[in-house]
């Protein structure tokens, strides 16, 4: 049956080719979403194996976490963009998921990341995340859940009010941005947690810092963060 639906793949990929949601390029019925060679090829970061690194830095002296971590350097025009504009923009979930996946092996793998309790994604505002289709950050989540074998939840951490774009924002503009935006739903369920939240990429940090400091008002509570890409100029 394996050989006949890999015959049947291989037959619908010569009129229905499926691309590399970052290069663009044919993909074989094994891979899903991203070429192999994209996946070795795309600029990984490797902050999960250092306690001090480029992300952490940026929250230094703002909040307390335990470590924070990206998958990738973004660059704009560059390959990791493209799969973030995928994912975000073009309907794309799955590159979210596999994303997750791939990240959380790599997360499994270090003495860094074995204690997470629970991950909670950055949450969207109910409007934008149904004119979206979803919420990008939960679709990394629920791959990083299943790659790390915790428990995840897209409805603890939720956002109350609807703001603007933080794209063309400074650092001070988008802190006052997302100044009291989230609320926590059920805290006593984070109560002695050390909790992941989990964002698409990070630029001035001010989102998951206004997500981490809900979470830290918990007694008891750890933050950790972790995002598919690290934009080293914004």
């Amino acid at each position: 049956m394996k050989f006949l639906k890999y015959l049947l793949d291989g037959f619908l990929s010569l009129f229905y080719p499926q691309l590399c949601l970052s290069c663009g390029k044919n993909i074989t019925p094994e891979e899903d979403a991203i070429c192999i060679t994209c996946q070795f090829e795309l600029p990984k970061t490797g902050f999960h194996l250092e306690k001090e690194n480029l992300f952490t830095d940026r929250f230094w002296g703002r909040i307390n976490i335990e470590n924070g971590a990206a998958f990738y350097y973004f660059s704009k025009g560059g390959r990791v963009q493209h799969l973030i504009h995928n994912l975000k923009y073009n309907r794309k979930a799955a590159v979210g998921i596999e994303l997750g996946n791939l990240y959380g092996k790599a997360l499994k793998n270090s003495p860094l990341y074995q204690n997470i309790d629970i991950i909670i994604p950055v949450p969207l505002h109910p409007k934008k995340e149904r004119k979206r289709g979803y919420n990008q950050s939960d679709m990394f989540a629920k791959g990083l859940a299943s790659s790390l074998e915790v428990k995840w939840d897209r409805n603890i951490l939720v956002r109350t009010k609807m703001t603007d774009t933080q794209t063309k924002k400074s650092r001070l503009e988008r802190l006052e941005n997302v100044q009291d935006v989230f609320k926590v739903n059920n805290s006593d369920s984070l109560k002695n947690k050390h909790v992941l939240i989990v964002d698409d990429v990070l630029t001035t940090g001010a989102t998951l810092e206004a997500c981490a400091v809900k979470i830290l008002e918990i007694p008891d509570t750890k933050v950790s963060l972790a995002t598919i890409a690290f934009a080293s100029n914004f």
